[in-house]
């Protein structure tokens, strides 16, 4: 089975675009990709000198009758809420400002709106991602 390729999802860190102002996404088929900075180093797991990455890698996932994103992997800023992820997954699935969408960590609890992404995937992170799923009803926690 292929691995799809990584999406990077660039949003600016401030609050205010939480309401998906500048929002700006590069699609597999679009995206160049970067040249290799180092010999052998892929542009995906290149990491900056410190002990912590600038962007962390998500896996979302569709719950019950929620729309299926057709890209689930994405590049996040680390300092990105839960509630830009949730203005962004709605206007990429062109859902109604009025209809909820839930977040779930591991399939176990939905995180608080202004929880960064950052010290999610620091708590319940693995393999080198975080997989947080989404739906339009509750479902678990």
């Amino acid at each position: 089975m292929a691995e799809e390729p990584e999406t990077v999802l660039q949003l600016s860190p401030s609050p205010a675009a939480a309401a998906c102002e500048g929002l700006a996404e590069l699609s597999p088929e679009t995206a160049t990709p970067e040249p290799p900075s180092s010999g052998a180093v892929s542009p995906g797991t290149e990491e900056p000198a410190g002990d912590t990455k600038k962007k962390i890698d998500i896996l979302l996932k569709a719950v019950g009758d929620t729309p299926i994103m057709k890209t689930k992997k994405w590049a996040v800023e680390r300092t990105r809420t839960i509630q830009g992820l949730i203005d962004f997954i709605k206007k990429f699935l062109k859902l109604v400002a009025s209809e909820q969408l839930f977040i779930y960590v591991n399939q176990s609890f939905a995180p608080s709106p202004d929880q960064e992404v950052g010290m999610l995937y620091e708590c319940f992170g693995s393999d080198g991602k975080l997989v947080l799923h989404y739906c339009k009803s509750q479902a678990w926690g």
